[in-house]
């Protein structure tokens, strides 16, 4: 189910073909879900050439980052504290079952227009957003705060330092602040933000201070990786 969703989301979203840039995404994801894959699978990473902030997974070991979340990150460990997310919501089955709440709904592939703003029509995005919106693009708030336990886990197992993901939280917390309205497909999709910041950092602050200083918070192979996205040209310009 996950390979024929992902084929069609190939096809229907600008995937970034960078092979630099396709080479580092795939490396620091493996590196995460390697870690805690108990069933092998092959997974892979993919950076969607959108300036819209968000990202997703589909069962099978399948995840989307769009670039414009990457361009507001600072260091690695944000955005593989997004990753480590999205890999909790496979690796617990929560995108399996939400593609089975869409096939009930006999939702097709409406995930292109429901996760980004590809679909120009008004008419179609309506009709997508009536027929399988809450059931297809939205976790709910316990699948999120177990997905948010599982990626602090995830991080700090492969290495990498867990604060990124509150981090990340506020980053987006304060855009949205200061332009309202501007990530709304990250916050349709993510719900309950605010309250996870507390909660991430709560679970953090029960780690011991001397292994969270052995965790890595960025890299300048990061940089180099982020330096690169923001030199291409952006899909459809």
């Amino acid at each position: 189910m996950g390979q024929t969703y992902s084929a069609q989301i190939n096809r229907e979203l600008p995937i970034v073909r960078d092979p630099e840039v396709q080479r580092y995404i795939n490396l620091l994801g493996t590196t995460i879900a390697g870690n805690v894959d108990d069933r092998s699978l092959d997974w892979h990473f993919y950076v969607v050439d959108s300036k819209e902030v968000n990202a997703f997974a589909v069962p099978g070991g399948f995840v989307y980052v769009n670039r414009g979340l990457i361009e507001r990150t600072s260091k690695m460990s944000q955005l593989a504290g997004v990753l480590a997310h999205e890999i909790g919501h496979v690796t617990m089955r929560h995108s399996v079952k939400q593609m089975q709440a869409a096939q009930k709904a006999n939702v097709g592939l409406s995930l292109a227009c429901i996760l980004t703003s590809i679909c120009e029509s008004q008419v179609a995005g309506a009709a997508v957003q009536v027929g399988g919106g809450a059931l297809f693009a939205k976790f709910s708030r316990d699948d999120e705060r177990e997905a948010d336990r599982s990626a602090i886990d995830f991080v700090s197992r492969a290495g990498i330092d867990p604060r990124g993901i509150p981090e990340m939280f506020r980053i987006l917390i304060s855009e949205r602040q200061r332009n309202p309205g501007g990530l709304d497909a990250w916050f349709r999709t993510h719900p309950g933000e605010e309250d996870r910041v507390a909660e991430t950092e709560g679970i953090i602050g029960t780690m011991a201070a001397s292994r969270l200083r052995g965790l890595t918070q960025d890299t300048p192979q990061y940089q180099s990786f982020k330096r690169r996205l923001q030199g291409l040209p952006v899909a459809g310009r």
